[in-house]
């Protein structure tokens, strides 16, 4: 492809993106899925170009002082030669005679702070921390959970395939590249000896402390990571409930469970009458923690959507309440940093069932990670980009006394 066909790419894929209706991944994936006539290295060009203004679109936007995509793109490329980069026929048209005053006009003003750290002004009053705001703009590391085998051996099995990892500090299944890795072609991915999930989401299925005796649930399975993990951390002894408002959303679950060689996860439309002794919620939430992976997602949330996602999570914990034992245990998470989906969810729950108290972190962490517990208060834990270098991940475990 010549350069301007290559920017023509990346424009026709922001138009997409910048409605903020689906997950730029998604967008991504389908643009080049129906174009087999874009070779690797035009593909890695408009992939890589594309996310570099995804996570420069606060500050690009206002040096253009428009959502416009075209001015926008303009401004990115202000430095490079117009002459060079546009036209042809199937290329990124050339400036108007319009277009070049305004470039030539631009005003150089300072950014706001939440523009300077690309992050919508509510949303960045919302976290009220800098520091974690900055975090949540860096890249994040490819993490591998290895699935049902000794990790030192499956390390060395992926760099004999040319892939190299080190292992994560507290996860003990844990392997880590630090950038994105292709496994469409790895041997040891497509064998089940590994799956892809993020560090937090490991070290949670650990915490979840299942034991292959107990009725246990996964309410809000999904794809099924959480299911997946403790079930190969249990090496399929016992039964794991996989559960999803939504159940054809759970069919990803076989495929990922034939090939990891998992074979005690059961799909269920509705609860059993019986009490369960685990209760697992990962709950709907913003994924405000996951930023650093999908930092377009921050601006298709608004807080609306925090306060309607507030009222689920709490209907969900009710119907964790109804269904948990006396004596047995509420687990719930959210891959959020916002204190209005964790701390004051929980809160609020414990708050009308007096019943309902909080484990003690430290000690379940001690039990089951062989670390130092890493942060100083108790009742809840606090995974960050920051704290432990992993995607934001909040985690409390309850009991229901009796």
């Amino acid at each position: 492809m010549q350069i301007a066909a290559r920017y023509q790419a990346v424009f026709e894929l922001l138009s997409m993106v910048f409605e903020d209706k689906k997950p730029a991944d998604v967008i991504i994936n389908e643009y080049v899925r129906k174009r087999k006539y874009i070779g690797s290295k035009d593909r890695r060009f408009i992939v890589d170009t594309v996310w570099d203004i995804i996570r420069h679109r606060m500050r690009l936007e206002f040096d253009a002082n428009s959502k416009d995509i075209r001015k926008v793109m303009l401004v990115y490329l202000q430095n490079e030669d117009f002459d060079i980069i546009t036209g042809g026929q199937y290329g990124f048209s050339p400036l108007s005679s319009e277009e070049k005053k305004w470039l030539k006009n631009l005003k150089d003003d300072v950014y706001p702070e939440y523009v300077e750290n690309e992050c919508p002004k509510w949303l960045f009053e919302k976290i009220n921390s800098l520091s974690v705001v900055q975090a949540l703009n860096m890249s994040a590391p490819a993490d591998l959970r290895v699935n049902m085998a000794e990790r030192t051996m499956v390390k060395k099995r992926l760099e004999s395939e040319g892939l190299f990892f080190t292992q994560t500090p507290y996860s003990p299944y844990g392997l880590r590249a630090s950038e994105r890795v292709n496994l469409n072609n790895c041997s040891a991915y497509h064998e089940g000896l590994v799956d892809v999930q993020d560090e937090s989401s490991q070290i949670a299925a650990i915490l979840c402390d299942v034991s292959p005796d107990e009725k246990v649930v996964d309410y809000c399975a999904g794809a099924g990571g959480k299911s997946l993990a403790i079930a190969a951390i249990n090496r399929n002894e016992g039964v794991v409930y996989a559960h999803d408002a939504n159940f054809n959303r759970m069919d990803v679950i076989k495929d990922r469970a034939q090939r990891l060689g998992i074979k005690n996860i059961k799909l269920v439309r509705t609860l059993d009458e019986y009490g369960y002794d685990r209760f697992i919620i990962d709950a709907p939430c913003s994924g405000s923690g996951t930023l650093r992976r999908c930092p377009d997602a921050k601006f298709r949330l608004n807080l609306k959507q925090i306060e309607e996602l507030n009222k689920t999570q709490l209907e969900i914990l009710e119907t964790a309440y109804k269904n948990t034992k006396k004596g047995g245990h509420i687990v719930y998470m959210t891959c959020s940093i916002l204190q209005d989906e964790n701390e004051n969810i929980v809160n609020a729950f414990k708050q009308k069932h007096q019943d309902i108290v909080s484990v003690d972190h430290k000690k379940l962490w001690e039990r089951k990670i062989d670390t130092l517990y890493p942060f100083l208060e108790t009742e809840f834990i606090k995974l960050s980009p920051l704290a432990t270098n992993t995607d934001g991940f909040f985690f409390c475990m309850m009991k229901k006394e009796g």
